[in-house]
């Protein structure tokens, strides 16, 4: 397998930190999807990472389809709980994570545009919707451990990713660890695994 991935997408590293945590081998092919002609067009018609190339050819690409994927080829740890209320539970944090990292990309690709061309009110509603979903984050947590059981689940690992983008891409703009000890506890926890570690994206 080879997974095609940009070392600042928050949704390549989900993949990568399953993939580190599953004990899975796959080659890492580091691609740009904004170049207009990359690697990835062949592989993925959207143009977008993470894409992961089986060895049959065939071609998963959405991080929440291949996490599910490796999750199943892999008896190690499961990151997913089986078929059924608990797994959407699990589904449900990883969607709410994933949409605050959505909402903070569209502030980067804005912030990009020329000063005069930036939409203020689009920015507000980004900036709104992460607010919220980092506080339903810190109240789904609570006092416990970990999101879901007694261990590392799909719904730490995005929202790892989560809190990691943001202090990528919006370190001065959301400073989210205030007001959220939990989650800045819990991605202190993270920090200390490898899976995590190895994964930081270059600031670049």
């Amino acid at each position: 397998m080879k997974l095609l991935a940009s070392l600042t997408s928050p949704f390549a590293r989900k993949v990568r930190i399953v993939l580190a945590e599953k004990h899975v081998e796959c080659e890492l092919e580091v691609v740009n999807p904004w170049e207009p002609v990359n690697p990835v067009i062949e592989h993925n018609p959207l143009s977008q990472v993470p894409t992961l190339v089986l060895d049959d050819g065939n071609n998963v690409f959405d991080s929440r389809v291949i996490v599910e994927y490796l999750d199943a080829i892999s008896p190690a740890v499961k990151l997913l709980p089986e078929p059924g209320r608990q797994r959407m539970l699990v589904r449900r944090i990883e969607a709410l994570a994933d949409g605050v990292t959505e909402a903070a990309m569209k502030i980067f690709l804005e912030r990009k545009r020329a000063a005069e061309k930036q939409d203020a009110d689009w920015l507000a509603l980004q900036r709104a919707a992460i607010g919220r979903g980092l506080d339903a984050l810190e109240r789904e947590l609570g006092d416990k451990e970990w999101f879901h059981g007694h261990g590392l689940s799909l719904a730490d690992i995005a929202t790892g990713c989560c809190l990691g983008y943001l202090s990528l891409r919006l370190e001065d703009e959301v400073e989210w660890r205030v007001g959220h000890p939990g989650l800045a506890q819990h991605m202190d926890k993270l920090m200390a695994r490898h899976s995590f570690a190895d994964t930081v994206p270059p600031k670049s």
